[in-house]
């Protein structure tokens, strides 16, 4: 017994002192990098050079590291070692916990991915600015990360970041934040959205994920800034600003949309069931909040591709200021219009008329609403509003916010299920302030951002 002990020790004694697998490797070539990632453990981390590397295929990332070990694959330098040429950064199964790093990639579109069966990696303050048409990033594994990356100066089809998934599974639990969308030129077809998150045959399956903290400004591309087809995704906290298109829940159900900050663009729009939009910011834009006339809908059997009615959405607790159209629906022929739609303690100060309802509209709820120096009511009935001044002061950053006397303040004086916070991600007790702003001493966590908040690494 006396002599298992002693080896017992002796070996945990060599292995407390054995060095770390874990390497730093430094290459100075594409074939250097794919030998690397070839052999990769978790741990390593593997240095490519600054400079300019031209590619004739894709670079395969199939390593694997754990939860508590990254594989890291960077640039010497932010924005560093730019990729061109042909290939990209293919990220293939069995690959997880990757983080991709610093890079600058300038290649063919369509050639940075994530595919099926890959989970856990992240491309992190990266500048994305390829060639040609197609996808500048697309994720299809699920639990992938993208935070801090610039996507910019797009002039083609296709999109900063595309969505997909596998069969009619939308990739779940990604976490896009914090990345700056700058320049996409207009484009004179369909499929040119800053974010396309999913297709139609995607649309019923629940994502879970989360786009939060990013800023887009002057995008263009087509109709359609930010496309959501797939269900409950949350988008949160993101500021659109002089943007030609419109952020738009175009299919699936169950998505929340908060905290947004929309200026000087087309606004939000919105097909699908059972989604919340509260505490939303719109102030001098063309559209404030588009809902959505269907021409169809899937739960009777229409096609995933129809714009599917709105049933069951509540549009409560946000603030619109000097819009052109402040919330409306748009005229279709024959279309379906929205049912029982609930339009809730928002304040609508400036601009157009309230409302402008241009489709059927059956078992609306209009109530708690608070109208100021608008061209009127319109479609909002007298019932569901009230026209007094809310006392909206603007802060330092130039945000319309409640002052104290304001009638806002305690509005709705029961808590409302899926709106726990403001637009400054402050929380919200009950009793509820009108608009999107909750008049509070809490510590502010959101507010309208700039591109030096982001990932802006532009060169």
């Amino acid at each position: 017994m006396r002599k298992i002990a002693a080896i017992a020790a002796f070996t945990f004694a060599s292995c407390a002192t054995l060095p770390s697998l874990a390497e730093t490797i430094r290459v100075n070539s594409i074939d250097a990098l794919q030998t690397a990632v070839n052999k990769a453990h978790p741990g390593d981390e593997i240095i490519l050079a600054d400079g300019v590397y031209t590619t004739s295929t894709d670079l395969t990332i199939a390593c694997a590291g754990t939860n508590s070990a990254h594989i890291i694959i960077r640039s010497a330098s932010p924005a560093g070692a730019e990729i061109t040429g042909n290939g990209g950064f293919m990220v293939i199964a069995p690959a997880k916990y990757v983080d991709i790093k610093w890079f600058k990639f300038t290649h063919k579109s369509n050639h940075t991915k994530t595919a099926p069966g890959t989970s856990f990696c992240r491309f992190t303050r990266n500048v994305f600015q390829t060639t040609g048409d197609g996808e500048y990033l697309l994720l299809a594994g699920s639990d992938h990360q993208v935070d801090y990356n610039t996507f910019q100066h797009k002039n083609s089809m296709g999109r900063f970041i595309a969505v997909r998934g596998q069969g009619s599974q939308i990739a779940e639990r990604l976490w896009i934040h914090h990345n700056y969308f700058n320049d996409f030129q207009p484009q004179t077809g369909n499929g040119a959205e800053a974010l396309q998150f999913g297709l139609s045959g995607f649309s019923m399956s629940n994502s879970n994920s989360i786009v939060e903290y990013n800023v887009f400004e002057a995008c263009a591309g087509e109709n359609e800034l930010i496309s959501v087809k797939s269900s409950a995704v949350t988008l949160r906290y993101n500021t659109i600003r002089n943007c030609k298109a419109q952020f738009t829940l175009r299919h699936g159900n169950y998505c929340q949309v908060y905290g947004n900050y929309f200026t000087q663009t087309p606004g939000l729009r919105i097909f699908g069931d059972h989604h919340i939009i509260h505490s939303n910011y719109f102030e001098n834009c063309e559209i404030g909040i588009n809902i959505g006339n269907g021409d169809g809908e899937v739960a009777t059997g229409s096609l995933l591709t129809c714009h599917d009615r709105p049933d069951s959405v509540l549009i409560a607790f946000n603030t619109l200021v000097n819009n052109h159209a402040n919330i409306l629906m748009s005229d279709r022929k024959d279309g379906l219009g929205a049912t029982a739609v609930t339009i809730a303690w928002n304040i609508i100060q400036g601009g157009g008329k309230a409302a402008d309802i241009r489709g059927t509209f059956p078992g609306a709820v209009w109530t708690g609403n608070i109208l100021w120096q608008v061209s009127g009511n319109g479609d909002m009935p007298a019932t569901g509003a009230r026209m007094t001044d809310p006392k909206l002061v603007k802060d330092n950053n130039g945000i319309w916010h409640l002052t104290s006397g304001s009638p806002a303040i305690g509005a709705c004086k029961q808590a409302i299920a899926g709106v726990s916070t403001d637009m400054d991600g402050q929380p919200r007790k009950a009793p509820l302030d009108a608009g999107a702003d909750q008049l509070s001493n809490a510590p502010a966590t959101a507010t309208m951002m700039e591109a030096t908040q982001t990932g802006y690494l532009a060169k």
